[in-house]
């Protein structure tokens, strides 16, 4: 007989999702796509905030100073949730909109606004007042929840769209916002909402290569899907264990070092936390040292970022003047990890191991993960899915190809966003009879390790932002001197790629690399700009189509026989 430490990988799936396990799967049609989902899912997130209240005294919010308790946390979330219904008349389906840096007050509104049926929409914090508009615009919220800095940013377009304001942590005096301080009133409570699982619950931006961010739509299923999913793949790793590991004495904690509007830090870390009664550290902004006195002070076991990060860590001239033995897992994902980096974080902690998952908005940050033995064995490989996340490799033409071949990653499942908000075009191409098309080209192995080769959308990836190309080529046109551009990410040790540009001015007119970046400065968020400048003396190579040819640009830096201005 086959014991559980013997199980394979497809057999441990198959025994952690039968009849009468807690990750039970069942056949069930989701929006007229047949697939599998969980049979013991809650369901809906309202029910999930709901039980964090019995982890009571428990640490939940470590920020700066301040200790948080799960009682502290959700009394505040109750009475949001009441200020949301009563005072501002938000009901179910409404959109509220979240913009500030990782304030413990993120989690707050969050939760606050999913547990009386509205949809929470994550505003990126490094946005400049362009991109805050178009997202408000299009997402219409009935309430933004701000910061000072942000409300500086969203100010006019508030005044204009006639949206109320709620400032959190704020020293200003006016009658054009509401205070954090003024409208929580301990001991109220929302009214009950009757919220199904297939409601809307998230919108996440995601950049569009139309120079014009998209809004990713979550149900309530899709990231309690995922979140079952993530949990998933924990208890197979631990039936194929071959041995069996001693209690642990680290209680699970994790340190988030991400943005909360980021998928990553929203699902897996923040959301992670509020099901499962886990300590949640928040940095006020990434310090590797500080980062590393918050482990060895709070017992962190978990590590969740962009390889940049783990970089950062385990590079660091004071690494081994911490103890960090309580590290797990120490990863992510957001971009590919060099195998270099793989290799010195398992040699560098003593119970902890890499990790690589490799996530999108679109499915709630689920996908094929890697970690330890396997990923160390294969550095390369973003690793396996769990059911009921299924992934196909598919040619041009959408057809399944077989193991080793190279095409475009799908994926589908209940963790699958429903779609992009107010863009039926834009959802239509990217979501297939539920299936996602990544825009990444990859190949799976025979024993189903996901490869990815090349991101076939023009994006590039900067410590896990996403930039994309023709965004930022549309905001260099508007300069008078520009007749061509190309958009373009150049390798970084780091960072794991930096934007890059090449550019040919109009006959008769010049511009300086210097010049290029003050037009640009103020008209998009920092990381987009580009950081190496190529001027060409000659129109830019094109291919037969008469597509910029930006790999062999790329290359030509790379190699050097293309000279760059760096900022």
């Amino acid at each position: 007989m086959t014991t559980p430490a013997e199980l394979g990988w497809f057999e441990a799936i198959g025994a952690a999702t039968g009849p009468g396990q807690t990750f039970e799967l069942v056949d069930a049609t989701v929006g007229g796509v047949p697939m599998q989902i969980f049979k013991n899912a809650p369901p809906n997130l309202a029910q999930v905030f709901a039980a964090a209240h019995n982890h009571g005294d428990k640490d939940f919010i470590i920020y700066e100073d301040e200790r948080l308790t799960f009682s502290h946390v959700m009394t505040r979330v109750d009475a949001l949730g009441h200020a949301l219904v009563e005072r501002y008349g938000v009901a179910k389906g409404d959109r509220v909109a979240i913009a500030m840096r990782n304030y413990p007050e993120w989690c707050m509104s969050f939760a606050a606004i999913l547990s009386v049926g509205g949809i929470s929409v994550s505003m990126n914090s490094w946005w400049k007042t362009e991109e805050m508009d178009y997202a408000l615009r299009d997402s219409a919220p009935k309430v933004l929840i701000c910061d000072d800095e942000r409300y500086e940013t969203a100010k006019a377009t508030c005044v204009a769209l006639g949206v109320k304001v709620l400032l959190v942590r704020s020293q200003r005096s006016s009658g054009e916002f509401d205070k954090w301080d003024d409208v929580i009133r301990l001991g109220t409570k929302p009214p009950s909402v009757d919220i199904d699982a297939d409601d809307d619950a998230t919108i996440l931006y995601t950049s569009g290569t139309t120079g014009f961010p998209k809004g990713a739509v979550s149900t309530h299923r899709a990231i309690i899907s995922a979140l079952m999913a993530f949990s998933l793949r924990q208890t197979v790793e631990g039936l194929r264990a071959k041995v069996k590991p001693e209690p642990d004495p680290f209680p699970p904690s994790f340190i988030l070092i991400v943005p909360l509007f980021h998928v990553t830090g929203c699902v897996p870390v923040m959301m992670s936390c509020f099901i499962s009664g886990l300590k949640l550290v928040i940095m006020y902004k990434w310090e590797p040292e500080k980062a590393m006195q918050l482990i060895e002070r709070e017992k962190i076991t978990n590590f969740v970022g962009v390889p940049t990060q783990s970089w950062d860590l385990v590079n660091h001239p004071a690494f081994a003047n911490y103890d960090l033995s309580s590290m797990r897992a120490i990863g992510g994902g957001g971009a590919p990890a060099p195998a270099a980096l793989v290799h010195k974080v398992a040699g560098s902690f003593k119970k902890g191991g890499p990790q690589l998952g490799y996530g999108m908005t679109e499915t709630n940050a689920f996908g094929p993960g890697n970690r330890g033995h396997d990923y160390i064995e294969r550095p390369t490989s973003t690793g396996r899915a769990v059911l009921p996340m299924r992934v196909q490799i598919r040619d041009d033409n959408y057809v399944a190809l077989p193991a080793g071949t190279t095409g475009e990653i799908w994926m589908s499942g209940p963790m699958l966003i429903r779609g992009y908000w107010n863009k039926p075009d834009a959802t239509a191409e990217t979501i297939v009879d539920g299936w996602l098309r990544s825009g990444d080209i990859g190949r799976i192995d025979d024993e189903g390790f996901l490869f990815i080769e090349d991101r076939a959308k023009d994006m590039i990836l900067r410590a896990g932002e996403n930039v994309y190309g023709a965004e930022v080529e549309h905001a260099i046109y508007e300069h008078p001197a520009v007749h061509e551009a190309a958009v373009f990410g150049v390798p970084h040790e780091r960072l794991g790629e930096e934007v890059a540009v090449a550019l040919y001015p109009k006959q008769g007119a010049s511009i300086t690399p210097t010049e290029l970046w003050n037009f640009l400065d103020g008209k998009m968020a920092a990381f987009k700009i580009p950081v190496h400048v190529v001027l060409m003396g000659e129109p830019l190579p094109r291919n037969a189509a008469g597509k910029f040819l930006k790999r062999e640009l790329r290359e030509q830096i790379v190699n050097g026989t293309l000279k760059a201005d760096r900022r």
